[in-house]
């Protein structure tokens, strides 16, 4: 059976904002060197009004219609997500950055109903799309393209690496060189990006190796694909639509889609790449 690995064949692209980035891919993780320059193609900054007193976000702010808003306005938190409102109307498509977060450089766009935590930490290029939330402590280290009503938790680190649409990332986890589609990250999940060995990363997948080029290659996991709590994937792991990588497991190498990833499949999948190289 010949494998497919474009990018169509792991996510549904139909109404993602970006998915230009893999025109002309034949393989899926050819958008990955090219995503730094198609950050900066498409960036729109719009943070520099709100950095005026520096890095630190001194005061909780409202972006609004490409408006600063620091005074005269309310936070209705009773919902799922807070609400701006003035005059008690609410203002539908306002942005909050709260007291605590940190801005570092100009090089940062942010959508709208977007929420950045106290503590937030975002470093550009930065691409943050619609009703995203930044949560308290999330680290974006730049070169990062964080599609509409995704979710970068407490403590969770980005970078280098794009979150395509409904992407949750909710507590913990470490995102390195990787590009996720709709997909639930559990609490401590690690998509290591960097082979112990100086090599680049080589796929191995049905007795053919394919040649990355790339020295970081964290994973792609399509949509569908839930990973349980304190679960890692190895450099160049790849994981077919709604897939399963039980809590605590590790995945390596190519999974078709609706595996159900256990400790068994582990150890076999490691003993077949071995006998393959």
């Amino acid at each position: 059976m010949r494998i497919i690995l474009r990018a169509p064949d792991f996510f549904n692209l139909k109404g993602i904002v970006y998915k230009n980035l893999f025109d002309d891919s034949e393989y899926v993780w050819e958008a990955l060197p090219r995503l730094k320059p198609f950050i900066m193609e498409h960036l729109n900054p719009n943070v520099e009004d709100l950095r005026r007193g520096g890095t630190l976000i001194n005061k909780t702010i409202v972006l609004y219609k490409g408006e600063v808003i620091s005074a005269g306005f309310e936070l209705d938190t009773g919902g799922q997500k807070p609400l701006v409102k003035i005059d008690g109307q609410i203002l539908e498509g306002a942005s909050i950055i709260f007291n605590g977060a940190i801005l570092m450089d100009d090089q940062i766009q942010v959508g709208e109903e977007v929420i950045i935590e106290p503590t937030a930490l975002v470093k550009g290029p930065a691409i943050i799309g619609n009703r995203s939330e930044i949560r308290h402590g999330a680290y974006i280290r730049g070169d990062t393209l964080i599609g509409d009503d995704c979710v970068v938790g407490h403590t969770t680190e980005i970078k280098s690496s794009v979150m395509l649409g409904g992407s949750k990332a909710g507590h913990f986890a470490y995102i390195g060189d990787s590009i996720l589609g709709k997909v639930n990250l559990g609490a401590g999940t690690k998509l290591a990006n960097l082979k112990m060995v100086d090599s680049p990363v080589v796929l191995s997948i049905e007795n053919r190796a394919y040649e990355t080029g790339l020295r970081k290659f964290g994973a792609i996991l399509a949509d569908g694909v839930e990973t349980g709590c304190n679960s890692v994937t190895a450099p160049g792991t790849i994981i077919g639509r709604n897939s399963l990588l039980y809590p605590a497991g590790t995945a390596r190498g190519y999974y078709p889609p609706e595996t159900v990833i256990k400790f068994k499949q582990q150890q076999e999948l490691v003993e077949k790449n071995r006998n393959e190289g």
